[in-house]
């Protein structure tokens, strides 16, 4: 005896059939977003003079993601750090003019945040000399601050800066920020945001 399904059986299937379409064309277009690491420690490198007469200024032209490197540049114990295609094209980035004043510097490790595989921010850790605060020795302590910076396409520039001390959950704070702030920050026009609760390193960088 043939089976003939009823109307009930086959509307229960074509809506079946029609949520599995739906979850598959969302599934696909659902964006992965995860973080992923690079070095700028100067072994990793490859590290010139910055050929502007000065002393220990030095430059550091580092592989990133994605095809993108990581220009560190020091001068008078202060470091910029910007990305880009080449050394030329992240020199000409506003992160490369993102100076502060005190002494700085940033560690080794670069946190990419990306979509599918596209990166969008980094994250950095930086250490900012605090000169109304020495240790023992007279040296000034310093305070630490994640600094989130925009990659292209559009210019590279800082979009927020996360106090260390202040936040217990600066990491996060940072990651929050650059999901949620780069991809529509707009240099030159927006004010860097101070993400969680401002801090003194937050204080000396924004001086």
């Amino acid at each position: 005896m043939r089976y003939i399904p009823s109307t009930v059986t086959i509307a229960v299937t074509t809506l079946t059939l029609v949520a599995a379409s739906a979850a598959l064309i969302l599934q696909s277009s659902a964006e992965t977003t995860g973080s992923s690491y690079t070095s700028t420690a100067p072994k990793d490198c490859r590290v010139r003079s910055a050929g502007n007469g000065v002393d220990d200024s030095t430059v550091r032209v580092c592989p990133g993601k994605n095809g993108l490197i990581v220009l560190v540049s020091e001068d008078d114990l202060r470091e910029t750090v910007s990305v880009g295609r080449n050394r030329l094209a992240a020199s000409r980035e506003p992160a490369a003019q993102a100076w502060f004043g005190p002494f700085n510097s940033t560690t080794n490790t670069v946190e990419w945040r990306a979509a599918n595989g596209r990166p969008y921010a980094i994250i950095q850790r930086w250490h900012i000399a605090d000169n109304s605060d020495q240790d023992k020795d007279g040296r000034p302590i310093a305070r630490q601050m994640l600094a989130v910076t925009r990659l292209a396409p559009g210019p590279v520039c800082h979009v927020a800066y996360v106090d260390v001390q202040a936040n217990p959950d600066a990491n996060e704070l940072a990651r929050k920020a650059a999901d949620e702030i780069a991809r529509n920050f707009k240099c030159g026009k927006d004010k860097v945001n101070i993400v969680g609760v401002s801090g003194r390193a937050v204080e000396l960088a924004s001086h």
